[in-house]
């Protein structure tokens, strides 16, 4: 058995074990079947073959064509009216493609972890990270597709149509996801949560895309731009107009710009993805204050400060504390914090599990005073590298078959999420929660100004959106 599929054999067999699957005399359920070809769909898909031409093609304008910019208002306004039209299918599909993508999340963010030192920050993305894997396997071919489906965690258990993962049904899924994410919640919540996706798929000139691989994607990235220019002649030129492109159309400032494409790929497949949260009731201190990187050495940063009712547990034995912040009535924001700050790495590992969500379950209502770093996190990684550490380095190589986006054998390059956190005051509104306040005289004191961990999570479908460890607020990730 080959390198490739021992990794996506143990991958799949961890996540089934961890599920629990049910035997026995039942009559017998694809555990994904909400993510799977229907019999009906399946033939109406045979049907469809046989009878229809192939699929439609474009060539991708120049990059140095005129683009508007992006809007994040009216990306925020198609996420919210999405989550309103889901009905009880869709959520429970949200929920499957969350616990996945959790699954996943988790793995890679160990596996990037591994490759910075603690000193440093991290974050990543676990819904970017797993919509464009989801995003590569719309557009390919077995044996790639039957290889990305196994890595995404939903096992072929043949080759027979209604065991094919629906890579639409997936997008359409991660499309719910961001929606309940910035959702309000109730009808006189002032939240106002941003969270936008740009894709930008850059193509060696004349290359053809076919429109329906293209069209499938603006679900999971409404805003998908299909760029062309030259990728072989000057390397660093390529890169440094895709990211003059990119800064032009997002105006987000990102770190860890694009050095340099390679020079015999065709294609370069870029994911730019923007959160930004405000947290109820908090203000922002007069004054910076003191961060302690470590024990000797100190930045002075803004800080933002609120008391409220928040969900917090501390245990001694672990040596940390958990404390929860509402940033809607859907989404939450969890904040680790070790006792100690040599003990970083340890709390780290006992906590970013594929079991996190069941740590929530130890918090309780208390009445605190939250101080924490006002946040602008950049950070840029390479799937390509992270498939390179899972030992699944050929997985979108040169072999890759990407037939269903395009009749040319692609050439993939480099594969990047670039992630935009941002955290801000938002005074307009008080902090609560749903438990009621308990008495007490005074507000116990929590403040994070020394290395702490971080997730973001929606609590519907329970899908982490991001996860992170802050090291030093003003330096990039």
């Amino acid at each position: 058995m080959s390198p490739v599929a021992v990794s996506l054999r143990a991958a799949v067999l961890c996540l089934w074990a961890w599920m629990g699957l049910a035997a026995g005399d039942r009559v017998y359920i694809h555990p994904f079947h909400l993510l799977v070809y229907s019999k009906s769909s399946c033939e109406q898909l045979e049907k469809s073959n046989a009878e229809t031409p192939k699929d439609p093609t474009f060539t991708p304008v120049p990059i140095e064509a005129k683009t508007s910019p992006v809007d994040e208002k009216a990306l925020r306004e198609r996420l919210l009216l999405a989550a309103e039209k889901r009905d009880e299918e869709d959520r429970m599909r949200a929920a499957k493609v969350g616990m996945l993508l959790n699954f996943m999340g988790f793995l890679r963010y160990r596996a990037l972890s591994k490759t910075q030192s603690t000193a440093g920050g991290a974050i990543l993305s676990p819904t970017t990270l797993f919509g464009t894997l989801a995003s590569f396997y719309l557009g390919a071919l077995d044996p790639t597709a039957h290889r990305l489906q196994a890595f995404l965690g939903i096992p072929g258990e043949d080759q027979s149509c209604t065991s094919r993962l629906d890579g639409r049904k997936v997008l359409s899924a991660l499309q719910t996801i961001q929606g309940l994410l910035v959702a309000p919640g109730s009808a006189d919540s002032q939240a106002r949560l941003l969270l936008s996706t740009v894709l930008g798929l850059f193509t060696a000139p004349g290359l053809h895309l076919k429109q329906p691989f293209v069209q499938g994607l603006l679900p999971f990235a409404p805003v998908t731009l299909p760029r062309s220019l030259d990728l072989s002649t000057d390397p660093d030129l390529a890169a440094e107009k895709i990211n003059r492109f990119m800064q032009a159309v997002t105006g987000w400032k990102m770190n860890s710009p694009l050095a340099g494409v390679s020079p015999d790929s065709t294609l370069h497949f870029n994911a730019y993805v923007h959160f930004q949260g405000q947290m109820k009731g908090f203000s922002l201190l007069a004054g910076r204050q003191e961060f302690w990187v470590d024990n000797s050495t100190s930045v002075s940063v803004p800080m933002l400060s609120g008391t409220g009712t928040f969900q917090h547990w501390s245990d001694a034995e672990s040596s940390l504390s958990m404390t929860r912040v509402p940033l809607s009535e859907n989404a939450g924001l969890l904040l680790i914090q070790p006792h100690r700050a040599s003990d970083l790495q340890t709390v780290e590992a006992l906590t970013f599990r594929h079991d996190f969500l069941t740590w929530t379950k130890k918090l309780c209502p208390r009445r605190i005073r939250l101080t924490v770093p006002q946040l602008a996190l950049r950070g840029t990684y390479d799937l390509q590298g992270l498939l390179a550490q899972a030992k699944l380095p050929a997985l979108l190589g040169s072999e890759a078959n990407l037939g269903r986006a395009s009749d040319a054998h692609l050439r993939v390059g480099k594969v990047l999420n670039s992630v935009l956190f941002e955290l801000k005051a938002d005074e307009g509104e008080q902090p609560r929660e749903s438990a009621q306040q308990p008495e007490g005289p005074e507000a116990l004191e929590v403040t994070l100004n020394s290395p702490f961990l971080f997730a973001l999570y929606e609590q519907d479908s329970t899908a982490i959106h991001f996860l992170g460890r802050v090291a030093n607020p003003l330096s990039e990730v």
